[in-house]
C-alpha cells in the first residue's frame, strides 16, 4: 500500500507541476483534464502526508520508551496507544480512497421511469417519483430535461424520460435503478383498501457521440402526429419522431416537442445513452470472475425501496435502511439513502480488493 501511496503522491507532484506551465494553461481541454486529476489525488495526498506523520510520531514514542524516566515512557505510552489508533483510522480512510472510481460517475444520466403492476395508481406513483427527483436534482443545483413522456389521463405517466445534468450525476442516481413499491389506499378505492404499485427506473449514464457513433444507414426513421396533451400545433403536424435501430431492435419514440428536429435529437440522445448502457453491461458480463455489489444497479427487476404511506416509511431493501419521513423523501431528501448505498458500495469493493 506505501508504494502505491509513493507512486501517487509522485503523480501528483507531477499534475502540479504540469499545471503551473504555462504552454499547459493555454490548452483549455488538457487543463481542465490535470485540474479534474490534482482535485482527485489531493484527495489522497493529503491523507496519505497524515498518516506519514503520524508513522515518523509513533518512531519516536517508541524511541521515548527506552528512557528511564517513568513519567515520560508513561507519557510516550499513552500518545503511542493515540497514535496506534489515528494510524488505523488513517489506514481505512487510505484504502476507501483508493477504490477504484467508477469512470462513468462523473457522467450526466438519462433516467427512464415507467409504470409498472398497479394500473393507474402505478402511473400516479410514477409521477411521485418524476417529482421526487425533480426536487432532488434542485437540491443539488442539477437541470432536468424532459426527453420523452407518456402522460396518463389522471395525472401521473405511463412512461417518463428526462436528463439530469449536473456534478457527478450518474454517480449519484445509479443507485435509484430498479423497482420502487408503493403501498397506499388510492384516491379511486372506496372501500379504503390499501393497494400495493409499483413503478421501474433505470438509470444511464448519458453517452457523448464519441462513446457510441451510430451509423445512419442502422437507423429507421418514422415520423407521425402526436397524440395526447400538448398544444394545438403538436397534434396538427407530424412532429413525432420514431427511432428504431435496426440492429438490436431498440425503439425510441419522443414527441413532446413542437418541432420534429427537436424530437429527433432528442430521441437519438437517448438511443446512444441506451447503445452505450447495453456496451457497459457487455463489458461487464465478461469480467464474471469479479463479485456483484450488493448495491448492483443491473438487475432491475429487484425491489430496492418501499413507500408505505399509512406508516409514513420509506424502506431500502438493499441496506435495511427505514426512515419515517416520507413526505420529505417525496419532496427530495434522498441524501441520507445516497450516502449510505455510496457507503455500502464502497464497503462490499473493499471486500473483494482483499
Amino acid at each position: 500500500m506505501l508504494e502505491k501511496l509513493e507512486n501517487v503522491e509522485n503523480r501528483y507532484k507531477e499534475v502540479e507541476q504540469k499545471l503551473s506551465d504555462p504552454d499547459i494553461i493555454k490548452k483549455q481541454n488538457l487543463y481542465r483534464e490535470l485540474a479534474k486529476e490534482e482535485a482527485e489525488l489531493s484527495k489522497v495526498v493529503a491523507v496519505y502526508r497524515k498518516y506519514k506523520k503520524v508513522l515518523t510520531d509513533i518512531d519516536g514514542a517508541t524511541q521515548m520508551l527506552e528512557e528511564d524516566d517513568v513519567d515520560m515512557k508513561e507519557m510516550a505510552q499513552a500518545e503511542l496507544d493515540e497514535l496506534r489508533q489515528e494510524k488505523e483510522r488513517l489506514e481505512e480512510e487510505i484504502k476507501m480512497l483508493l477504490i477504484p472510481k467508477d469512470p462513468q460517475d462523473s457522467r450526466n444520466a438519462i433516467v427512464e421511469i415507467r409504470a409498472g403492476t398497479g394500473g393507474d395508481e402505478a402511473g400516479l406513483f410514477a409521477g411521485d417519483l418524476f417529482r421526487m427527483y425533480k426536487y432532488f436534482a434542485e437540491k443539488h443545483g442539477w437541470k432536468i430535461e424532459i426527453m420523452s413522456s407518456n402522460p396518463q389521463g389522471i395525472g401521473g405517466f405511463r412512461e417518463v424520460i428526462f436528463s439530469m445534468n449536473g456534478q457527478d450525476v450518474y454517480g449519484t442516481m445509479k443507485y435509484e435503478a430498479g423497482v420502487h413499491r408503493v403501498q397506499r389506499v388510492p384516491s379511486t378505492e372506496a372501500s379504503g383498501r390499501i393497494h400495493t404499485s409499483a413503478a421501474s427506473v433505470a438509470v444511464l449514464p448519458e453517452a457523448e457521440e464519441v462513446d457510441i457513433k451510430i451509423d445512419p444507414n442502422d437507423l429507421r426513421i418514422d415520423v407521425y402526429r402526436s397524440s395526447g396533451p400538448g398544444g394545438q400545433s403538436v397534434n396538427t403536424t407530424d412532429s413525432a419522431v420514431r427511432v428504431t435501430h435496426v440492429p438490436t431492435g431498440l425503439v425510441v419514440t419522443c414527441q413532446d416537442e413542437k418541432s420534429q428536429h427537436k424530437n429527433r435529437a432528442k430521441a437519438l440522445k437517448v438511443l446512444r445513452s441506451r447503445l452505450y448502457e447495453q456496451a457497459l453491461q457487455e463489458e461487464q458480463a465478461k469480467l464474471s470472475a469479479e463479485r456483484r455489489s450488493m448495491v448492483s444497479t443491473g438487475d432491475r427487476s429487484a425491489k430496492i425501496r418501499t413507500y408505505n404511506f399509512p406508516q409514513g416509511r420509506v424502506t431500502d431493501h438493499r441496506i435495511n435502511l427505514t426512515l419515517y419521513r416520507l413526505e420529505e423523501v417525496l419532496q427530495g431528501d434522498l441524501d441520507e439513502f445516497t450516502e449510505q448505498l455510496k457507503l455500502a458500495d464502497r464497503a462490499e469493493k473493499l471486500k473483494s480488493m482483499e
